[in-house]
This record gives structure tokens, sequence and C-alpha cells, in this order.
């Protein structure tokens, strides 16, 4: 590493003011700065507030919380495949071609992404001659974790420079964007190219190959939503759900551990607690919005419960917790410390209201029986007005105080 820091030292001054390179000095620090901690220390005399966390060692925290699902999800992947063209019936079988057909479809996915929008972040960076800044980090993760495996590349980096430029650089950059920028991503995938983000054909890749007799790629959320228009019971469909692996497939066990299909990082319940105590544990992620996203689609079930008039409103609560994209979005989206609600009291608002228009939009909507997406994106919009009258019933509060 020696042999690194001297290079980089040696080159430095062609890109500092003066040096032929100067215009791309920023392109040059994200490189230094990503290799090695930055020189960049406080000033030597005077009071300084510090900290054993900066942006990077935040944002490097949040990559190695999705860690569990992304490897989960490497393997899930590989194991659906089989699964689905017959090559194996057991979920241990064949653990090392699992592995490697996961990694051959999701690597490419998570290199693209960090690609398209590493050099997004490098061109606004040259041009408004600013440093390049860690952001991007989870969201290069974030992007392929909540797309299908079988997603085409070229929508991978169309989607992540769409969502880069758009949802973030337009905004000023990392803390000023509105919206979560991966959330973004996958909205884009999802308006602009149904037809390969959503349907049955397109959460198990089959390759070249032609599936068993019997399969069928759909997902839980699917199978409800057919379970309702067919006035069958949502819970027996989901049992008896036959996916190569007979009776059980769709199970609340099989759901919670991520043994389905769906989108690369988003099957495993369990993986994305494993991740969400990580994030908690370090204070990088709200226990707050986490408690109450949850609470609040399990509400929101019982309500729809209790006022059920199709199958698909009468599934019970719990079901909501493991189905989709609740559990990964709740976690690493709703958690995002820029486009979330800022007051204490305000992130119990929004986390409640984010599990409450999940439920609402899955079972209230043909056209899309999923709605963590739709659901996050709308409550980072009303995210800082949940802090206005937080913060506005506070100072009501303290000046009735004053005058008593």
């Amino acid at each position: 590493m020696k042999f690194l820091r001297d290079l980089l030292d040696k080159q430095r001054p062609l890109f500092e003011k003066g040096g032929k390179l100067e215009g791309l000095f920023y392109a040059f620090e994200a490189g230094e700065t990503f290799l090695f901690s930055p020189k960049h220390t406080t000033a030597a005399k005077g009071a300084q507030v510090k900290d054993a966390i900066d942006l990077k060692r935040m944002m490097i925290t949040v990559v190695v919380a999705m860690i569990p699902c992304l490897l989960f999800g490497i393997y899930n992947t590989g194991h659906q495949h089989m699964l689905a063209t017959g090559e194996t019936a057991g979920i241990w079988d064949n653990f090392g071609d699992k592995l490697t057909t996961g990694l051959i479809l999701v690597l490419p996915i998570v290199i693209v992404a960090y690609a398209a929008g590493g050099l997004v972040e490098g061109i606004f960076a040259v041009i408004r001659k600013h440093p390049i800044n860690e952001g991007f980090l989870v969201t290069g993760m974030l992007i392929p974790l909540v797309v299908p495996a079988s997603t085409p590349l070229w929508q991978v980096a169309m989607a992540t420079v769409f969502a880069v430029v758009i949802a973030k650089e337009v905004f000023g950059g990392t803390g000023m964007n509105v919206l979560n920028v991966a959330m973004t991503a996958r909205a884009f995938l999802y308006f602009a190219y149904p037809a390969q983000i959503s349907g049955d054909q397109v959460w198990t890749y089959l390759g070249d190959k032609a599936p068993v007799d019997g399969f069928s790629g759909a997902t839980a959320l699917s199978v409800v939503y057919d379970a309702g228009v067919q006035g069958v019971s949502a819970v027996d469909a989901l049992n008896k759900h036959n996916s190569v692996l007979g009776d059980g497939l769709f199970g609340f066990y099989n759901m919670f551990i991520g043994w389905i299909p769906g989108s690369i990082g988003e099957t495993s319940t369990l993986m994305i607690l494993i991740g969400a105590a990580i994030l908690i544990a370090t204070g990088v992620g709200s226990w707050k919005i986490i408690v109450a996203g949850f609470a609040g689609t399990y509400i929101m079930g019982l309500v729809m419960n209790l006022l059920a008039v199709n199958e698909y409103m009468a599934l019970p609560s719990h079901y909501h917790l493991v189905m989709g994209g609740v559990a990964f979005g709740i976690v690493f989206m709703a958690t995002d410390p820029v486009s979330a609600a800022q007051t204490e009291t305000g992130k119990w608002v929004y986390g409640i209201l984010i599990g409450f228009l999940t439920v609402i939009i899955r079972v209230t909507n043909p056209a899309y029986p999923e709605g963590i997406m739709l659901a996050v994106l709308f409550m980072n919009v009303f995210a800082p007005l949940i802090d206005y009258y937080v913060i506005k019933a506070n100072k009501t509060r303290r000046l009735q105080r004053a005058t008593v």
C-alpha cells in the first residue's frame, strides 16, 4: 500500500491548482479518498465537535448491513434457477452450482450499478468542482438488491443514471435529495419497462433452458392477488401453491427465510432483520422508523381484516410483513437519513404511515399488488411537512408553558 500511496502523492501536483490536469482534481481526489483516509484534519486550536463516525463510515456500515441480503440473494437466485429448470430438488443440493449461477447473474448487476452511478457522480463533481462524497456507496448496492436477477444490464444502467441525476444531483447532491435514490430507480424501471420488472416471468432466471412441468414464476403477492380475484382463501392459495417444490412454497416459514422468487435482496426477512440489527446497534438506522413501519403494516393488515370484502383483505396481517419488499423497504429505504423525517416524533408518524400506505396500496390497487415502493416515495415527499408540524406543535406547547 505504501507504493500506491507514494504513487498518488507523486501524481497529485498534476491535479492541484496550476497543474496540467487541474480540471480533474476532484475526480483524482475521489479515487484517493476511496483508497485512503483523507488528510483533512480539524483546526489545531479552538473547540471542535468530533465524532467517531463520518459520512464514509456511515455509508460503509449500511453496506455491511446489506451483505447478508446480498449473499442470500446470490444463492437464492441460483436456487430458484435450478428449481425452475429441474436440476435439483433440495435447498442445499448442488451448493456450488447454485452459488456460481447466482454470482454470474448478480455480480454484473452490482458492477453496472456502481459503474453507471459512479460515472455520473464523477461528472457532476468535475462540473461543480466539489468533492465526491460516499453517498453512492449505499445506493449502488441498494439498486441491484431491489431488482430481479433477470433485469437486463442496460436497464440497470439507465435506471441508475436516471435516479442519480433526477433524484439526487438536480437537488444538489448527497444530503440534498428529497426522494430515496434507489427507490426512484426501482420506480423508473417499473413504469418505463413494466414487462421486465413485473409479472410471473421475470423473477426466476431460466436462461436457455425450458422450465419443468408445473413451474410457476409467480411471487407470493401475485398468488394472493389471484386468490382474491378467484374468491379462494389467500392462505390456502399460498400454502398450496405448486412451483416444483410442491405444496407450501409460499408458506409463512419459507417466506420468512426467503426460499421464494423475488427481487435479489428482498426475499429473506431473516437476512433483512440481521441487517436491521446492525443498523440499530451502530446507531446508523433509526429504530423508531423501523418499529413504526412494521407496526403500521401490521395494524393496517388488522384493519383490512375487519373490513374484508375480498380474500386479499382477509389475509392475516402478519403475512404482509414477510411478503414482497416490505421488510427491505422499511429497514433500508425508509430509514434513509436524508429523505426520512428528522424529528423524533416525526419518525414515528413517518414510519407508521409508510406501513399504512403499503397495505392500502396492496389490497386496493389491482394493477400493483405491491405497495412499499410507492409508500416510501410518497412519504419522502411529505417528510418535511411532518417535521414542520411536529416542530410547530413543540413551539406552541412551549409558548403555552411560558405564558402560564
